[in-house]
């Protein structure tokens, strides 16, 4: 099954979502499920050379199940209706930093690194920040990550507005202390899904995170 029809499987789940059509939809569900988990295996094949750290997954540490946790969301809508894909060397529910893959007709990116972090991770990342800082400004001004990514996201929800307890407002690296996520985006064009060898493709652009999962992981594994 190609990424195109993959996505068309996601278009009409969209546009039905609902368990009697999906139960209906059943056999183009378990082609849809086997494509997931082909692009998976593309996607590990080309990233495992580039990162060794990711050696040990396997397609089941990458996926994740398309049925949605609606217990506390104001959306009831059953079903996930992207396809994401997830690496990461501390595998999936742990808190290390990885790569992440969001593909969506319309809506597809790549991304990596920490995404909202409990407290006690926030205050080990922010701790690494504040002392190894000049490690942290020299990968994101690195040609390829800018190229790429541009910079670290900084939505306002993912900013505070003024340095976190404990920082002074003038610490040299407060733009970076202020972040309550550490994760940097790209979009990616429909256009790019239809061509041939993608997982190629997006593990060329994922790698220029390498170092920023690096960084992080190192702060959330010190003792």
């Amino acid at each position: 099954m190609s990424v195109s029809e993959l996505l068309d499987f996601l278009e009409d789940l969209k546009q039905n979502n609902n368990r009697e059509w999906f139960l209906d939809s059943k056999k183009r569900y378990e082609a849809y499920k086997n494509g997931y988990h082909q692009l998976i295996e593309e996607m590990l094949a080309a990233m495992i050379p580039l990162d060794d750290s990711l050696k040990h997954l396997t397609v089941k540490d990458c996926a994740f199940r398309i049925n949605r946790d609606i217990r506390f969301s104001k959306d009831k809508t059953p079903y996930k209706t992207h396809l994401p894909i997830w690496m990461s060397s501390g595998q999936k529910n742990t808190n290390l930093a990885g790569y992440y893959i969001h593909l969506e007709k319309g809506s597809s990116f790549i991304a990596g690194g920490v995404y909202w972090p409990e407290a006690a991770d926030l205050k080990k990342i922010r701790k690494e920040v504040a002392f190894f800082h000049d490690d942290l400004q020299e990968i994101v001004n690195e040609k390829n990550f800018v190229e790429i990514f541009g910079q670290l996201d900084r939505s306002p929800e993912m900013t505070l507005k003024t340095a976190p307890k404990g920082y002074e407002k003038d610490h040299p690296a407060i733009e970076f202390l202020k972040l309550k996520c550490f994760t940097a985006t790209h979009e990616v064009d429909d256009k790019l899904l239809a061509k041939p060898k993608l997982a190629e493709t997006l593990a060329s652009r994922l790698i220029a995170l390498r170092p920023l999962n690096q960084f992080l992981n190192r702060a959330l594994t010190a003792e």
